[in-house]
Formats: structure tokens, C-alpha cells, sequence
């Protein structure tokens, strides 16, 4: 199984890693140099989240901490949240 998020598909993407060395002009320095340049991957943060499906069943899903936020899964509630007792007011 890759490692890509099950809601949107995102994957890892292939990028460069730029070295560089020297010190800014406007710092005082003659200037940035890069020395190396080298391929590299950028992974996707991924989560195993516990979620209910469309079908109400409960599942484990890898999915991008981008999908949990922007509330694309629905996490499973375990426990029940506290709510607090209304009052009714006196006249």
C-alpha cells in the first residue's frame, strides 16, 4: 500500500534540497553561494485516524493532517461529551 492519503490522494513529491553557504550581501557579506544540489522527498503528514464512513461503519484511515483539519473525515466519539445541565430560568 502506498503512503498517500485515503480521502485525497495526496503523495509523496519529488523536490530539491539546495545547499547554500556565504553570507547575505545586505549583511555584510559578498554573498550567498549554493554549494550542492541534491534530489530529495517530501512526504505528506500523514495520521492513522479511526473515522465512520459513509456507511456509518468505523474504520482506520491514513489521511493528511490538511483532510482532518478542513473536515474531510469524521473522527469516531469514543466517549460522549459533557454537556451541562440547563437551568430554567425563575419568574
Amino acid at each position: 500500500m502506498a503512503r498517500k492519503c485515503e480521502v485525497c490522494g495526496k503523495g509523496p513529491q519529488i523536490g530539491n534540497q539546495v545547499t547554500i553557504r556565504g553570507k547575505k550581501k545586505y549583511l555584510g557579506g559578498v554573498g550567498t553561494k549554493i554549494t550542492g544540489i541534491t534530489r530529495r522527498t517530501f512526504k505528506p503528514n500523514l495520521q492513522r485516524v479511526n473515522v465512520v464512513t459513509a456507511a456509518g461503519a468505523h474504520k482506520s484511515q491514513l489521511v493528511c493532517t490538511q483532510c482532518i483539519r478542513s473536515g474531510g473525515v469524521r473522527k469516531i466519539v469514543r466517549v460522549a461529551p459533557f454537556k451541562v445541565p440547563q437551568q430554567t430560568a425563575k419568574v
